[in-house]
């Protein structure tokens, strides 16, 4: 494609210009090493691909794959002796349906640790438009806000958004609203508004920048190099799930339009972000409990 950096390859960072400051996905400027000296989810330099140190399921260092007592390692052990050989041995259920909580504490109870605590069904905390905030978004806002509420509703966002030339679903404003309040309450204020809006504005800049034909569409490697600019490094497995995802065509035309590219980026983002929550190393890799799980991946699907 022509006017594509030619300076880098797949999974490496772009240029530092081509990167706005404060962008999604960009170093926080006080971290010693930036999470995101190379984009993220960008495979490791050196072992990518390399065999893990053991296969799934392989017994400790040390040990066989058949126990001491000559059973295969796994292997069920024998039912329990019965002295009445009319009954039937008894079966090894599970004790809990999977997913259940701990016996000690009571059920539905959030997960420990810091994950449980933001519920995405949690009220939205009233909030103010930030200082130096652009006339115009307030102006935009307050007309949404007919009851004088504070808060604009979903319907309320789609039309304010329409106003500006920003047309979407309401999946892709719900999922917006989700995005930038981290909660499925369907309003947001007057804070989340303007960050929203903002993010808009240079997502919009994004795709105008990568759709070099201005045919209001952009193809799979665009889109790598969209997301690339974003912070986000996919691979093509993901990409071409991603493009037969939100192509409307169901997949022919090999490309997504504008309205679709922001809900593809709200969705690797906002998944990249809550596994960032979890991967506190920095390593890729992360550890999710099953409720855990749930409700990381749920709000995307019944946005």
């Amino acid at each position: 494609m022509s006017g594509y950096p030619h300076n880098y390859g797949y999974g490496a960072p772009p240029p530092a210009s081509s990167q706005p400051y404060g962008a999604y996905g960009a170093p926080p400027p006080s971290s010693t090493q930036p999470y995101g000296a190379q984009p993220y989810g960008a495979p490791p330099p050196s072992s990518y691909g390399a065999p893990p140190p053991s296969s799934y399921g392989a017994p400790p260092p040390g040990q066989s794959h058949y126990a001491p007592g000559g059973s295969p390692y796994s292997a069920p052990s024998a039912p329990p002796y019965s002295s009445d050989p009319s009954k039937p041995p008894k079966e090894n259920k599970p004790s809990a349906p999977y997913g259940a909580p701990p016996p000690s504490a009571p059920y539905g109870a959030p997960p420990a640790g810091p994950y449980g605590s933001a519920s995405p069904f949690a009220s939205l905390v009233p909030s103010v438009f930030p200082p130096g905030t652009d006339p115009n978004i307030i102006a935009c806002f307050q007309m949404a806000d007919q009851d004088g509420s504070g808060f604009i509703d979903d319907k309320e966002l789609q039309r304010a958004l329409s106003s500006y030339n920003q047309s979407f679903s309401l999946r892709t404003v719900h999922l917006l609203m989700y995005l930038f309040t981290n909660t499925n309450a369907r309003k947001i204020g007057p804070k989340e508004f303007t960050e929203l809006f903002y993010s808009l504005q240079n997502w919009r800049a994004i795709f105008e920048r990568f759709d070099k034909d201005r045919s209001g569409r952009i193809d799979i490697t665009e889109l790598r190099d969209a997301l690339l600019s974003l912070g986000f490094a996919v691979s093509p497995v993901v990409l071409e799930l991603l493009v037969s995802k939100f192509d409307k065509s169901g997949g022919k035309a090999k490309a997504i339009e504008y309205d679709n590219f922001i809900e593809c980026c709200l969705t690797v983002k906002g998944l990249t972000e809550k596994f960032k929550e979890k991967d506190t190393s920095y390593s890729g890799s992360a550890t999710f409990t099953y409720e855990s799980f749930m409700l990381t991946v749920l709000p995307f699907l019944i946005a």
